[in-house]
């Protein structure tokens, strides 16, 4: 633990902390973003088969969420997946992983931008007729966030909290709509498909539902700026996927099996469709806000995240020193700069018509480099437990040893195209590598 600790720095953050409900909120406010709005509509072909793989997808989350939380009571050092790697394999394949998962982020992060002035277009009408407005929408929304970002961690975190709270608001309203249409017989669960459970079908829906836990690991980066890490990340880490998870089984089935199938795989708003017919007429814009709000928690957390890895990437002399900067309010000021800079760039290659098709393989390639970053943090675990002497509870070799195996089995799920580009991004950070150490030599 001391040799992580040194390599990371163990220096105090200049800002405030997070504490223990701010933490919970980045863990849950990065899962849920906008994809949770729309899910519903592409799992309903699939039925009660969704179902089981929604707790496939959870029970594999919540072995790499509990291995997460060994690693981070372990070592509740800063930049999390690169200090877990580094200790157990080395600086170069902790740097390529690392290297591969930064990447991914500013990717992933521009999406979840367009998302939410997408919805927010709704409100706003014209600023979709505008050429290049929303574009530019998408654009002020991240430097808004980078500049929250950049006043401290403890602004970043109250706006994680409250967007957290907001966005949860819709998935217990659907909650309290099915309790309530089951009990007073206005709906019924729709009957198992013939056939029953079939594996290939169940193993399509766990494919799907993936996506949705990705983030889980969140708490684990930021560590320096956590109020008692050893113990708020493990315990953050484990309640915010459980809630999330219950969350979205819970809400996904009432709309799954009380809806009329041919109606949610059409809609557009299943959130909306499903509040509309057991509530009141004309939410859809009370969703749509809702789902606003979502993206914009959620890039928030995602923000903090992506300039926190650079900077303990720095601090540790895998990157250059000029990263490790912070500002007087002891935000990673240089790093949330260069980030949410590479974010805009993305952000209008997407609105370049000829690069959208570019723009979605991009983010296909960024969710394979997470996936990449969790086998590895879990053959970490088990490499630590067994090489490094570290302590643990007798039942995390096998937690762990389950969670290598899930995060092996979403790496080929995650289709052949996708994983040769990761693996090819992985290669490239290799000449990136040898460079900072000729830098540093």
């Amino acid at each position: 633990m001391s040799a992580a600790r040194i390599a990371a720095g163990d220096e105090p953050a200049k800002g405030g902390k997070l504490g223990r409900w701010m933490t919970i909120s980045l863990v849950m406010g990065n899962m849920i973003g906008s994809g949770i709005f729309l899910l519903p509509a592409t799992l309903a072909p699939l039925g009660w088969n969704s179902i089981v793989g929604w707790l496939f997808t959870i029970a594999g989350g919540l072995c790499l969420a509990a291995t997460f939380a060994w690693l981070a009571r372990q070592m509740p050092v800063e930049g999390g997946p690169y200090a877990y790697t580094n200790a157990a394999f080395g600086p170069l394949p902790a740097f390529m992983v690392t290297w591969s998962y930064w990447i991914s982020l500013w990717i992933g992060n521009a999406a979840i931008a367009v998302a939410g002035i997408s919805y927010l277009g709704v409100f706003v009408p014209g600023m979709s007729a505008t050429t290049g407005g929303d574009a530019l929408a998408a654009v002020v929304l991240i430097w808004a966030l980078t500049f929250l970002n950049l006043t401290g961690s403890r602004s970043a975190g109250g706006f994680q909290l409250v967007t957290t709270v907001i966005k949860v608001l819709p998935l217990l309203l659907v909650i309290v709509l099915a309790a309530v249409a089951m009990g007073t017989g206005e709906a019924e669960l729709r009957p198992m498909e013939p056939g029953g459970i079939q594996p290939g079908i169940v193993t399509a829906a766990a494919t799907l539902t993936l996506w949705a836990l990705l983030g889980l690991e969140s708490a684990t980066v930021p560590a320096g700026k956590i109020r008692d890490p050893e113990r708020t990340i493990p315990f953050a880490t484990l309640v915010g996927t459980a809630l999330t998870g219950l969350l979205y089984l819970v809400t996904c089935s009432a709309i799954i099996l009380l809806m009329p199938e041919d109606i949610i795989a059409s809609s557009g708003a299943p959130f909306a469709d499903f509040v509309e017919r057991f509530w009141a007429p004309g939410p859809a814009l009370l969703i749509a806000g809702f789902a606003a709000i979502s993206c914009f928690g959620a890039l928030n957390g995602w923000i903090m995240v992506q300039a926190e890895l650079p900077y303990a990437m720095a601090r540790a002399g895998a990157f250059p020193r000029w990263f490790a900067k912070e500002n007087a309010a002891g935000s990673p000021a240089r790093a949330l700069v260069v980030s949410s800079a590479l974010m805009t760039v993305v952000v209008l290659l997407n609105y370049d018509s000829s690069a959208a098709e570019i723009f979605g393989f991009l983010l296909l390639i960024s969710t394979a480099c997470s996936l990449f970053m969790y086998l590895v943090c879990m053959a970490s675990a088990l490499r630590l437990r067994f090489g490094g002497g570290m302590a643990s509870r007798r039942y995390l070799p096998w937690v762990a040893a389950l969670a290598t195996l899930y995060s092996a089995w979403t790496i080929y799920g995650a289709g052949g195209e996708a994983v040769a580009w990761g693996v090819g991004l992985l290669l490239v950070s290799l000449p990136v590598y040898a460079l900072m150490r000729w830098r540093a030599a």
